[in-house]
């Protein structure tokens, strides 16, 4: 079973944007691909009841249909930082819940991607992370850079945040998200020079997100 879990330099970096197009690159190779966002904060109307549009994104790049109790275990109303809308729900985000979610969906699937909220260090309690969310599944990281002013800092701290926990970054995406930004090449340069970790994809920017049509550099072992 192949897993990774996607976290970002910031929340708006396009994280589901990567997560998604790593689903439809990985269900080329694999017949069982699903995704899984643990914790989501703000929700829109699903049918009959309420969904988060990450989780919605991943459900329509996946190729298994699981119940949102596996691949979206906490579901929060408010778009707040997870241990704030947890908070105002009265609910207690429990990761050792979370990796039992994961653990089922890996039995079920031949690849599971996992999308963590907003930040490697996004507060999902008082007292725990998203990195202690990661750290708890041991799955090796891909890092999402969304090119904008800052990245270059915001990257370099995340990888050497992700490494301290004793994790595994297996590769990072470039995200063009700021269309105006100056000297997109030497930030790209800087970053594959420093970050000791290959460059998966290099996203352009875009109006209306295609997941299924980006592409990418896989590691030789998920294929």
């Amino acid at each position: 079973m192949i897993g990774c879990f996607v976290t970002g330099t910031d929340t708006g970096v396009g994280k589901t944007l990567v997560s998604a197009g790593l689903l439809h690159a990985l269900a080329v190779h694999h017949h069982r691909v699903v995704g899984m966002k643990p914790v989501a904060a703000g929700v829109v109307p699903w049918g009959d009841d309420w969904a988060s549009e990450d989780a919605i994104a991943l459900r329509s790049a996946s190729t298994l249909a699981v119940p949102a109790a596996l691949d979206n275990p906490v579901l929060l109303l408010d778009p707040l930082s997870p241990h704030i809308a947890a908070a105002r729900a009265g609910v207690q985000i429990d990761i050792a819940a979370m990796v039992r979610s994961y653990q089922a969906l890996a039995a079920l699937a031949d690849v599971v991607v996992v999308e963590g909220a907003g930040g490697f260090h996004v507060p999902l309690t008082d007292t725990q992370t998203g990195a202690d969310l990661a750290q708890a599944l041991a799955l090796p990281v891909v890092l999402v850079v969304g090119l904008r002013l800052g990245c270059l800092n915001h990257a370099l701290l995340t990888a050497e945040a992700i490494r301290a926990r004793g994790l595994t970054l297996v590769g990072w995406v470039a995200n063009r998200v700021d269309p105006d930004m100056d000297a997109v090449e030497d930030n790209i340069a800087y970053l594959r020079s420093r970050l000791g970790a290959p460059m998966l994809a290099d996203v352009p920017y875009q109006d209306l997100p295609e997941p299924g049509k980006l592409v990418f550099e896989l590691p030789a072992n998920w294929l």
